[in-house]
C-alpha cells in the first residue's frame, strides 16, 4: 500500500519511549513525524505546522489528552483533524469520554503495533476523502457560480435584443411575430431560473449577522420593489403594519430576501385582479409575526408534504406564465432557520382559498442606535 506525501502526523505522549517507537515505525512508512511530551509542545507544533491526524496520549500530567483534545477541537483551523487516542486504560467510561471529546479512535496499550499502523492509515484514507469531497464540492460551486454569472448576462442580452425586436413588430413580416414572442418568453423563462439559481447559491453562503431589524421598513421596500409586478396583474398589494416601530432579531440581507420571495410567489400564483397581503403582528411570546397572503389556488396535502425541498415542484401553476424553479420556498426555509426563526403554512384561511405563510422571528430587545 503506498503513503501519499507529505502527510503529517503529530505524535503526544508523555513517555519518551512511546514517541520513539512509534515515530521511528511511521517514519519508516514515509510519514512527517512530529513529537511532542505534553500538550502545551502539541499546540506549539499545531501554531506551526498542521498536521494531518494527531496521536495523543490520554493520561498526561499536566493537561490530559482528553482536555488537549478539546482545545484542539474549539480552533477552527484544527477542527477536522482526526485524532486518535493512545492509552493503557481500557475503561469503558474512559473510551466514550474520548470519543466525545473528539476523537475518532481509541488504541489501548501496550498495543499491536500493526493493529496501531492499520488504524492509522485508515484515518489518514478517510481523511483524504473527506478533503476530496470538500474541494470537489468547492470547485462544484464555484464551476456553476461562474456559469450561471455568464449564463445569466447572455440571456440578459438575448432578452433585451428579442423586446426590441417584439417593440418592432410592425416593421417585420407577421410570421415573424410568434418566432419573437417565443424569444421573449423563453428568454425571460430561462433569465428567472438563473436568477432564483443565483438567490439560492448566495443563500448558502451568507454568513448570517443577529442584528435589530425594523421589520416595517423591510415589508414597507418590498412592497414597493413589487407593486409594478402587482400592478402588471391588476392584483390588490397592500401591507398592514401597527403605527408602533416592530424591531426584530434578524440578519436584514436575509430578512428582504425572505420576503422578496414570498411576495414574488404570491403574485406569481394569483389570479388577475386577486390580492396579496402583508401583514405583521404586535410581538407575543418573544415573537413577532409576518403573515403573506395571496388568492390563489392554495396547496395541496401532497404539496404541503414536500414544499420547502429544493426543486420541489408544486400542483399550482403560475398564473400568468412566469416561471417558476421550485427554489424560493426553500431558500426561504433556510434563511428563516439561519435566523432563529421559523416559516410555517397556515392551515386554512376563511374562504379556503390562497395560501398564508407566517414567519416568526425574535422579539429584538431595543431598536438600534443612531449613527
Amino acid at each position: 500500500m503506498t503513503t501519499p506525501d507529505h502527510e503529517t502526523i503529530l505524535i503526544v505522549d508523555d513517555q519518551e519511549e512511546n514517541l520513539r517507537v512509534i515515530g521511528n515505525v511511521l517514519s519508516m512508512m514515509a510519514y512527517d513525524i512530529l513529537l511532542a511530551s505534553n500538550a502545551e509542545q502539541a499546540l506549539q507544533r499545531l501554531a506551526v505546522r498542521t498536521p494531518d491526524l494527531i496521536l495523543l496520549d490520554v493520561m498526561m500530567p499536566e493537561t490530559d489528552g482528553l482536555t488537549a483534545c478539546r482545545q484542539i477541537k474549539a480552533e477552527a483551523d484544527w477542527a477536522d483533524i482526526p485524532v486518535i487516542f493512545l492509552s493503557a486504560d481500557d475503561d469503558k467510561n474512559v473510551i466514550v469520554q474520548a470519543l466525545e471529546a473528539g476523537g475518532v479512535d481509541y488504541v489501548t496499550k501496550p498495543f499491536n503495533m500493526a493493529e496501531l499502523v492499520s488504524r492509522v492509515r485508515t484515518q489518514l484514507a478517510l481523511k483524504r476523502a473527506r478533503d476530496q469531497l470538500r474541494t470537489l464540492a468547492e470547485d462544484k460551486d464555484e464551476l456553476m457560480g461562474i456559469m450561471a454569472h455568464d449564463l445569466k448576462n447572455s440571456l440578459a442580452g438575448m432578452r433585451l435584443s428579442a423586446c426590441l425586436l417584439q417593440s418592432r413588430l410592425a416593421d417585420l413580416p407577421p410570421r415573424c411575430a410568434p418566432l419573437v414572442n417565443n424569444i421573449v418568453n423563453a428568454s425571460e423563462r430561462m433569465l428567472a431560473f438563473m436568477q432564483e439559481f443565483l438567490a439560492n447559491q448566495c443563500a448558502e453562503q451568507l454568513q448570517m449577522k443577529s442584528e435589530t431589524v425594523n421589520l416595517g421598513d423591510v415589508v414597507t421596500k418590498v412592497a414597493a420593489n413589487h407593486m409594478p409586478a402587482a400592478s402588471t396583474k391588476k392584483i390588490a398589494l397592500t401591507t398592514h403594519l401597527p403605527k408602533e416601530a416592530l424591531f426584530v432579531k434578524a440578519d436584514h440581507e436575509g430578512l428582504t430576501q425572505t420576503l422578496e420571495n414570498l411576495v414574488s410567489n404570491a403574485i406569481k400564483f394569483s389570479p388577475e385582479g386577486g390580492a396579496v397581503e402583508i401583514t405583521a403582528q404586535r410581538p407575543m411570546a418573544g415573537m413577532v409575526k409576518c403573515f403573506v397572503r395571496d388568492t390563489g389556488p392554495g396547496f395541496t396535502s401532497e404539496d404541503r408534504t414536500k414544499m420547502f425541498r429544493r426543486y420541489g415542484r408544486l400542483s399550482a401553476q403560475p398564473t400568468g406564465d412566469e416561471p417558476s424553479t421550485g427554489l424560493g420556498l426553500s431558500i426561504v426555509k433556510r434563511l428563516v432557520d439561519a435566523m432563529g426563526g421559523n416559516v410555517t403554512l397556515a392551515e386554512s384561511i376563511s374562504d379556503s382559498t390562497g395560501a398564508e405563510f407566517v414567519i416568526a422571528l425574535p422579539v429584538a430587545s431595543t431598536k438600534p442606535e443612531a449613527e
